[in-house]
């Protein structure tokens, strides 16, 4: 028994491990007229080599056949033989592998529901002369599909220019091979795209597309043209430019052909002065004052003109209405999106003004019209990338035109072309500012969102600043005394920032401030100190008068004219006398003042004197000087010497004339003048020679006072030479 059961084991686990194909599932079947009849399924990944059979029943089950796969296409099977338009099919899908076979559900197909024929071939698409807005359709009938039946078709067709489809659906009860359809409902001058399918009148399946076609419908007269104006500043003598501006309307033909524009305009309430002006371009110049105006614009060609597009020109002084709240702009995948908000519910149409943001006035202005809507979209390939544009959208009520409200957006930003330009003003001990001008408004490639200042010292750490977009200048702070430092400023925006250019600067050793402290603080002390000396000279004012300005001797004032002859010759004998009393220690004169105006009773006295000598002794004189005797100079005995290279400097009095009896009389007052000299003499001794003997030192009254003097003395005058011998 246990030998059976080791016996049976293997079989056991051979049938365990045994696994079937999935059954075939999803079968779909398609008569290709006459062609072929092709059924597919869609099994699951089988993990063995499975192959499949198709068993085909026919001529209302009269008759069978098989279809074997092949390896390339496993889940489909064509039955190429004994196919007939008009029957009954059942379909079952036999799978098979080493494990065993499994077959799929019966299926019962329909044949005239599952026939599909080929695709029709379009020959034209062409106007109809004289029938606006047609064109008609020529093709081919199907070769392969029943002649007996009718077909369905399906027309397709769209604008050159766009990517909408529209679709228009009709049966051919006929079954002539050359088939028509005469499309309408078109606009004039404008080209088409065709593409047809047809279907068996009773068959689901539907063909494939046929190759498009293109065609053009008729042209007509122009629509319409949309009419904008751009206002320029009113001038000095009140009259102001208004640009006009037209263009084909909106929906208008892509192909539409204008020959010319025909533009009058006129003051409002006053058509007689209307003013007619023929152009081809699409814009114009007018000259208007500050009136309101009405501007109609008409545009044709060949086969008649537009309608009238009028447009009114609001006075300078008018006001005009305001509705809009708020706007903004917004990118969705490829499209940008302007809404608006208003506060006026009986204002529905608008007119949408953007031009590019340049550094220039721009030279183009682009405007469309919306109507019953409060968004615009335009695409983005429209606009250029990394410019900055203008958006404006002007509120329409009637023929009035309301304050427009205006943004700015961007496509698709990119970092600044290039960076700000910078300079250092300022430049402190620890302080700078740093100022940058704005990027051109064409290289910014998007919003500046930021500055970032970057600055380092030399050798040292980089610190930055960030500030908003507002901001062209920053002051620096906390900076290191007479130290170099770099700076450089980086422009942010969305998609990234771009360094300006660098600069370098040192800072000062000193500002500004201690400079002007410094100068105060010295500018100061030398006002304090004028200011106490004219004080003490206001308080002592002789002192301030003789340091300022000396007094001079007047000779023409001396007293010494009325010294006698007596005083005179005692104080010329004085010192003789004194001579003789005093001893050595007594006769060092202590320096002491002379009266003020000695000097100069010693020069007039003693001039004085010279002029009675020489009045009384004329006649001796006279004849010792004619005999040719001898005169002498006689110098002072007092005179101290002087080394080579410097000045003698005369003592207050100076020169001592010898002892002589003068028989005169003023001898007297000539003696005491004499001994009044040796005094002052004596002092000047005491005083040494280094004060007698300065180099460079002179006393311009001194050289010429009498005292300076050497006298020219007589040899003959009477007992005074005899004396001397």
């Amino acid at each position: 028994m246990w030998a059976c059961a080791l016996w049976m084991l293997p079989l056991l686990c051979k049938f365990s491990l045994a696994v079937l194909p999935a059954k075939p599932e999803n079968i779909s079947c398609i008569l290709y007229y006459m062609k072929n009849f092709t059924c597919t399924w869609s099994p699951e990944e089988e993990t063995s080599y499975t192959w499949y059979k198709v068993k085909r029943t026919f001529i209302y089950g009269k008759r069978n056949d098989t279809c074997n796969s092949t390896s390339e296409n496993r889940a489909s099977c064509s039955f190429l033989l004994h196919i007939t338009n008009i029957d009954n099919y059942t379909i079952q899908v036999e799978a098979q592998n080493a494990d065993g076979i499994i077959e799929s559900d019966i299926t019962h197909w329909r044949l005239d529901d599952i026939t599909k024929i080929e695709p029709p071939n379009i020959h034209s698409v062409k106007p109809v002369l004289g029938i606006k807005r047609m064109v008609q359709i020529k093709w081919e009938r199907p070769s392969l599909a029943p002649v007996s039946s009718s077909l369905n078709y399906t027309l397709r067709f769209r604008m050159v220019n766009s990517a909408r489809w529209m679709e228009v659906n009709f049966t051919k009860e006929d079954t002539n091979r050359e088939q028509t359809y005469n499309l309408t409902g078109l606009q004039a001058s404008t080209e088409y795209v065709v593409a047809l399918q047809c279907a068996a009148k009773e068959s689901q399946l539907w063909s494939g597309w046929s190759q498009e076609k293109m065609g053009t419908t008729e042209e007509e007269a122009p629509f319409s043209p949309d009419l904008w104006r751009v206002l320029r500043p009113a001038k000095v003598d009140g009259r102001r430019t208004v640009k006009l501006l037209w263009k084909k309307a909106q929906g208008a033909p892509v192909l539409e052909k204008t020959l010319g524009y025909n533009i009058w305009y006129f003051p409002e309430n006053n058509t007689n002065l209307a003013v007619t002006v023929n152009t081809t371009n699409q814009q114009l110049e007018l000259y208007l004052e500050d009136k309101t105006y009405w501007v109609s614009v008409i545009s044709y060609n060949s086969l008649g003109e537009s309608p009238v597009a009028t447009l009114r020109i609001p006075a300078i002084d008018e006001k005009s209405f305001q509705c809009i709240e708020a706007m903004q702009a917004c990118l969705t995948q490829d499209q940008l999106v302007v809404e608006w908000q208003s506060s006026n519910p009986e204002v529905n149409s608008w007119m949408v003004e953007w031009f590019p943001d340049l550094d220039a006035e721009p030279s183009t202005f682009s405007w469309e019209s919306v109507s019953w809507a409060r968004n615009w979209t335009i695409q983005q390939d429209k606009l250029k990338p990394f410019w900055c544009y203008n958006i404006s959208v002007y509120p329409m009520l009637q023929d009035r035109v309301g304050q427009p409200y205006s943004i700015q957006a961007y496509v698709k930003e990119g970092i600044p072309s290039t960076g700000p330009v910078t300079k250092a003003e300022n430049i402190g001990v620890k302080t700078v500012t740093i100022m940058w001008k704005e990027i051109p408004k064409r290289q910014r490639n998007g919003f500046i969102s930021n500055y970032t200042i970057f600055y380092q010292a030399e050798d040292g750490k980089q610190f930055s600043k960030t500030v908003n977009s507002s901001i062209l200048q920053y002051g620096l702070e906390s900076l290191t005394r007479k130290t170099s430092y770099t700076v450089q400023v980086m422009a942010s925006t969305r998609a990234g920032g771009t360094n300006g250019t660098r600069i370098n600067f040192k800072t000062l050793s000193i500002s500004i401030f201690e400079i002007c402290l410094v100068t105060s603080l010295v500018g100061g002390g030398l006002l304090i100190l004028m200011i106490l000396t004219v004080a003490c000279g206001l308080k002592k004012p002789s002192n301030l008068k003789h340091l300022c300005w000396p007094d001079v001797p007047n000779p023409a004032k001396s007293s010494i004219a009325t010294w006698q002859e007596d005083d005179f010759k005692d104080k010329l004998h004085l010192n003789e006398f004194d001579d003789s009393l005093h001893t050595e220690e007594d006769r060092i004169l202590k320096l002491r003042s002379a009266p003020k105006d000695f000097i100069d009773k010693l020069v007039v006295n003693f001039e004085n004197f010279l002029e009675d000598v020489s009045t009384e002794e004329s006649g001796k004189a006279q004849e010792n000087i004619l005999a040719g005797e001898k005169n002498e100079y006689v110098p002072s005995p007092y005179r101290p010497y002087c080394p080579p290279g410097e000045s003698f400097v005369e003592p207050p009095i100076s020169t001592e004339i010898p002892y002589r009896t003068f028989q005169h009389p003023y001898s007297a007052m000539l003696e005491e003048t004499f001994s009044e000299a040796e005094e002052i003499v004596y002092s000047a001794q005491s005083l040494g020679p280094d004060y007698l003997c300065e180099e460079g030192a002179s006393t311009p009254y001194l050289k010429n006072s009498v005292v300076s003097r050497e006298f020219l003395m007589s040899e003959k005058l009477p007992d005074q030479t005899k004396r001397e011998v």
